[in-house]
Order: structure tokens, then C-alpha cells, then sequence
């Protein structure tokens, strides 16, 4: 039996207001530093941008924008997090990964 793809498979990522924030901040930095390199902004972003702001408390995401997403909030809290982004990211990337392990 085969696993399905990352493309297909979902995962419903429940956030607080706090982590949707910070993973909505990460994302734009994502989309407008793509744009400021005069590139396509990742698919994968936009698409999660979009699952993000759909107003639901709990976001469906692919597997692959659950994995991108916890790359990017780890480059983030490793990098540029301010300190109030510390907890909440910590938290988001958290429940991304849970989510992550949770299919494997």
C-alpha cells in the first residue's frame, strides 16, 4: 500500500490567534522576500496563506506546506524571532510537527 503523496495528504493544524500571527508573519516574509528577489512567490506558501486566513481555528494543510511551514518557523526562531514570536512560534512549529509525526 502506498503512502499518499504530500501534495495529498492533509493535516488540520489547530492554532491559537497568537501562533496564526506569527506563522501568518512568516509566511508573508517568505512571499514578499521571493517578490523582492523579482521571483514567483513558492506555491506552496500562497496556498498556505490562503488555508491560514480561511477563518477557521484550525487550518487543513498538505503535507508538504505542514513541512515547509515547520522549516521555515524553525529558520525563524533560530534566526529573527523577536521575542515576543518565541513562544507562539515554538508552539506552531510544535503542533506542525506533531501533526507531521502523527501521518508517519
Amino acid at each position: 500500500m502506498s503512502s499518499p503523496s504530500s501534495e495529498t495528504e492533509t493535516h488540520e493544524v489547530a492554532l491559537s490567534r497568537e501562533e496564526q500571527w506569527t506563522v501568518h508573519h512568516v509566511l508573508a516574509t517568505r512571499i514578499d522576500d521571493a517578490i523582492d528577489a523579482n521571483d514567483a512567490p513558492p506555491e506552496w506558501a500562497l496556498e498556505a496563506l490562503e488555508a491560514l486566513e480561511s477563518g477557521d481555528e484550525s487550518g487543513t494543510f498538505t503535507g508538504r506546506q505542514a513541512t515547509e511551514l515547520a522549516a521555515a518557523l524553525s529558520d525563524y526562531l533560530d534566526d529573527d524571532a523577536t521575542e515576543q514570536d518565541a513562544a507562539s512560534g515554538a508552539d506552531a512549529l510544535d503542533r506542525f510537527e506533531s501533526a507531521l509525526e502523527s501521518r508517519a
